[in-house]
């Protein structure tokens, strides 16, 4: 099973009214949900751990996991709020505005983390869960004491906004990718981690140069290159789509490249570490093909494995 550890949120979407003026509807989302939804939907035995709420928000977080046939055994509920994330669209790329303060999934403390069974083979980790504390220190302690053994892929899906403190932020997630297999970042995120005036290859060998097997670089049209510690470098084109909007396309992405991973038996530490530039092409192409259909209806709404 594929864990997915971190947030879960409510993206409040922009949508015109009767009476013309703009309100907003809710969609079940947050990176590592969108993510959860999509392995589950392509067919992927999945689980979730999160922190979830028992307001009406988090029983319609907890009703899409379901429906996308994610286990939740992992979940952690409580009754502090939900996390809302209010949408704006600009020639439909979106940018965010969070209410996340004391938060079901931003309070969780390291003794909550449930233990894991044998069951869990890969976890995956990434967005704004690794940055709001106290909840990131929770997961940053899940990963030192659960990466041996398990393929661990993480995306950082940087968003300065919520960073309190950057020094401490940078030392934590330095941790964390260097107990990850595979690092997937957007140039934005590189530029952001190594602001160094140094080339884009540069930069991604700093990264595999802390142990990781495969960093994955996404660069919006222009498509990803997957990048494996013995060198090698993977490009493939992003794939054309009338594009609604960007909503949850990097996290459908990540489910796609897991996806195809897991079904060519790589997605463990070893098969990592030994990756072929082909298997790593057709993982890649997967996840674009798979980010497709998600850009182009409203929200992160990922296809079922049927719609492929």
């Amino acid at each position: 099973m594929i864990l997915c550890c971190g947030e879960a949120l409510i993206d409040m979407i922009p949508a015109p009214t009767e009476g013309g003026a703009q309100g907003f509807v809710p969609h079940c989302g947050g990176a590592v949900y969108n993510t959860a939804i999509a392995l589950g939907r392509l067919g992927v035995q999945t689980g979730m751990l999160s922190g979830l709420s028992r307001d009406m928000f988090g029983q319609l977080l907890s009703e899409g996991l379901r429906a996308s046939q994610v286990d939740m055994r992992h979940v952690i509920t409580s009754d502090r709020p939900t996390t809302l994330a209010f949408v704006r669209l600009v020639d439909g790329h979106a940018t965010y505005e969070f209410y996340d303060e004391n938060s079901a999934g931003r309070m969780l403390e390291p003794q909550e983390m449930p233990l894991l069974t044998a069951e869990a083979t890969a976890l995956y980790f990434g967005g704004i869960s690794l940055a709001c504390e106290p909840g990131a220190y929770a997961y940053a302690a899940l990963l030192a004491q659960n990466a041996a053994g398990r393929a661990v892929m993480l995306d950082p899906n940087i968003r300065p906004g919520f960073i309190r403190d950057i020094a401490r932020y940078r030392t934590r997630l330095d941790q964390m990718i260097a107990q990850s297999d595979i690092v997937k970042v957007s140039d934005e995120d590189l530029n952001w981690l190594t602001p160094e005036p140094l080339s884009l290859r540069e930069k991604v060998e700093g990264i595999l140069d802390k142990g990781v097997s495969l960093v994955i670089l996404t660069r919006g049209g222009e498509g990803a290159t997957g990048f494996l510690a013995g060198g090698a470098e993977v490009q493939v084109p992003a794939e054309r789509a009338d594009t609604v909007d960007t909503v949850g396309a990097g996290d459908t992405f990540n489910a796609g490249v897991m996806a195809k991973l897991s079904e060519q038996g790589c997605l463990h530490k070893s098969g990592l570490a030994d990756l072929a530039p082909e298997t790593l092409r057709a993982a890649l192409a997967y996840g674009a093909r798979v980010a497709a259909i998600t850009v182009s209806r409203v929200g992160a709404n990922p296809p079922w494995a049927s719609e492929l």
